[in-house]
């Protein structure tokens, strides 16, 4: 059942049994004696029994499959714990109602499967779905492909396409699968595949990956792996089994459960055997052990942690923070090692401009700027983007382009004013011999961009994709509380040891594939380390569901953000630091919460099993009652209290 079903159940549960538990109350004996009434009449009690039945099997369902599950996993917890108390109430109840000595526990079973069912509904609302990660990876891919079968094009969904397959891709299209060019060559957008920043150019006899993005030429490419085989189903299989491991993780409320579950088992049966051997009277025994177990299953647990996640869900999302896996924002405590993607993540993932210079006195850097931007305008690269964007934030006017022209991989050329300029790559320098000046020349993640007039070098811009300003902060503040930063990235070596040196991290790991990201995140936790992924990108995806804590960049891919535990909205990585103060805070609620919602059990057991009754001191289920609807008062006030 998904997300939303269970969501929708849970909803419509709460709501029946809340209409049904109305007439439960009227007509149980200990509230008539609470509110001094009296309603009785013939049958009353059978039809308590009826209405008890309705709600335990319809209201308790969840928590009854729900404790065949952990028992099949061997994971008691929260759904054992609930299943245990609502049947002891219920058969115990049943009984009496049927000529056993006793009490009824109905319209404890009912407010019980209630507030339960409250609680669960609550938490659920409070969390963002359950994760579409495969969906969004599947998205990726084109639905069609341009088969050439006889020298004809043919449309054909690519689930048919198979090894040896000549396919044609179109510019700007998607890539249908993993295959080698045969005829043509043009820049590949990988980014989203492997993180590298820059297109790539593919010529003949290269390898291209499915889900990537064709540039500007057509291309004919030779399909090498398909359907499962292929590099993005096989990213789909990392994140799947990653995220399968991470499901089985318990939760703080279930290892909670699983101790008041084993408290609730063996005070309940020390009680009734310990009544049994005393009194020999097996109805007051049997009373006195549902007691115990009733009482162990406090209505506050239910409400406890969902308040706490409820508020603190809203609070994060107001500071930014949308929280997707509880168990793991609980745990962001624990983090001693956060690996930052670099594309994206660490930078802007976009090409922006360093410097621009000049060679000639003829123009200065705005005239240069000029130049470059006029001649870019018409182009798609992200380098053009990136020097067009630098010109309209400097609000330089750009100049009409004639004899627009595109030299494949060198860079373009047109005529301004009736003269001839160039925007080339540093390769038609070298190709041409033209010198360049050793001052143009930097050490660095650089991309050049050289303008001529007529042949003559007359300037440079140089450009990087740009350090987010407040990568510097998060990288430092996180190695002050001795948290190590580590980058991993599929850009190349001399970029990657930049940005490294540049924000000083502990370390960096430099042209790393997804399924090598993965690997590195479970080293570290080999190693002992407690790990949390910061990403934004298709690539980063497996890793991000290995982690212990993944963490996605709002600006990036769905994909990014359907693996991971939390988003960050604002896209700042000095955000990884509020996750983990929050968490901490937010855990450290749950505790208060716990306590109060099971600490009055110290004195309440013991009561309830009667080791004070040579004193004539015993507590009632109606004493029981009143001690549980206060914890659930304080749990709810003290959740209120949680700020940010």
């Amino acid at each position: 059942m998904d997300h939303q079903k269970m969501l929708e159940d849970f909803k419509e549960r709460f709501k029946i049994s809340l209409i049904i538990t109305v007439p439960i109350l009227i007509l149980s004996p200990m509230i008539q004696g609470f509110l001094a009434y009296n309603l009785e009449f013939r049958g009353s009690q059978y039809l308590l029994f009826l209405l008890s039945t309705v709600i335990f099997f319809y209201g308790g369902w969840p928590f009854l499959s729900g404790l065949k599950d952990e028992l099949s996993d061997k994971q008691p917890g929260m759904m054992t714990l609930i299943a245990l108390a609502i049947s002891v109430a219920y058969f115990y109840s049943s009984a009496v109602v049927f000529g056993l000595e006793g009490r009824f526990f109905f319209w404890e079973l009912a407010t019980l499967i209630v507030i339960m069912l409250l609680g669960h509904w609550i938490e659920m609302r409070s969390v963002m779905g359950a994760s579409q990660a495969l969906k969004e990876l599947a998205k990726l891919m084109p639905d069609q492909a341009h088969k050439i079968i006889e020298g004809e094009v043919k449309e054909v969904k690519i689930k048919k396409l198979k090894k040896g397959d000549q396919v044609l891709v179109k510019p700007g299209e998607k890539i249908p699968a993993d295959g080698l060019i045969y005829e043509g060559n043009s820049y590949i957008d990988e980014s989203m595949l492997t993180g590298e920043s820059e297109p790539v150019e593919r010529g003949e006899d290269e390898e291209v990956i499915g889900g990537s993005v064709n540039g500007d030429s057509s291309i004919k490419i030779r399909i090498e792996k398909a359907g499962d085989e292929s590099y993005l189903s096989q990213v789909i299989e990392m994140v799947k089994e990653s995220q399968a491991a991470k499901s089985k993780t318990q939760n703080f409320a279930d290892r909670a459960a699983l101790w008041l579950t084993l408290i609730a088992i063996t005070a309940g049966t020390l009680t009734f055997g310990s009544w049994f051997y005393i009194t020999r009277d097996l109805a007051f025994a049997i009373e006195r052990m549902a007691t115990v177990m009733v009482i162990t299953c406090p209505h506050a647990l239910g409400l406890a942690i969902p308040l706490v996640v409820a508020v603190s869900t809203t609070l994060s999302a107001k500071n930014g923070l949308l929280i997707r896996n509880r168990t793991a924002f609980e745990n962001a405590r624990k983090i001693d090692t956060v690996l930052f993607d670099k594309t994206g993540t660490l930078t802007e993932g976009k090409f922006g401009v360093e410097a621009v210079e000049t060679f000639t006195g003829e123009y200065n850097e705005e005239d240069v700027l000029q130049k470059a931007a006029s001649l870019e305008q018409e182009s798609e690269h992200p380098i053009a983007k990136g020097i067009v964007k630098k010109a309209e934030t400097d609000k330089v006017e750009l100049m009409k382009v004639d004899d627009f022209e595109i030299i494949k991989g060198k860079g373009v050329i047109g005529k301004i004013d009736g003269r001839d300029f160039k925007a080339v790559s540093p390769g038609f320098l070298k190709e041409n011999k033209i010198e360049v000046p050793q001052s143009a020349l930097k050490a660095g993640p650089f991309t050049e961009v050289f303008i001529l007039e007529a042949g003559n070098l007359v300037g440079m811009i140089r450009l990087a994709d740009q350090i987010r300003k407040s990568s510097y902060e998060a990288v430092q503040t996180l190695k002050d509380r001795g948290i190590k930063v580590k980058m991993l990235t599929g850009d190349n070596q001399k970029t990657a040891e930049y940005v490294s040196n540049e924000l000083g991290l502990t370390d960096y790991f430099a042209e790393v594939l997804p399924d090598e990201k993965q690997k590195k995140v479970t080293e570290l936790q080999a190693e002992g380390a407690f790990v949390a992924m910061t990403g934004d990108g298709v690539n980063d995806a497996p890793a991000l569901a290995k982690a212990d804590i993944g963490i996605a960049i709002g600006s990036g891919t769905d994909v990014a953000a359907e693996t991971a535990d939390i988003i960050l909205v604002e896209s700042d990585p000095l955000d990884v630091l509020k996750l983990i103060e929050f968490g901490s805070l937010t855990y450290k609620k749950m505790i208060q919460n716990l306590f109060w919602a099971t600490g009055y059990n110290a004195f309440a057991i013991p009561l309830a099993a009667g080791v004070l009754a040579s004193f004539g001191i015993m507590i009632s289920p109606a004493v029981g009652a009143v001690l549980m609807s206060m914890s659930t008062v304080i749990v709810a006030i003290n959740a209120k209290l949680l700020k940010f």
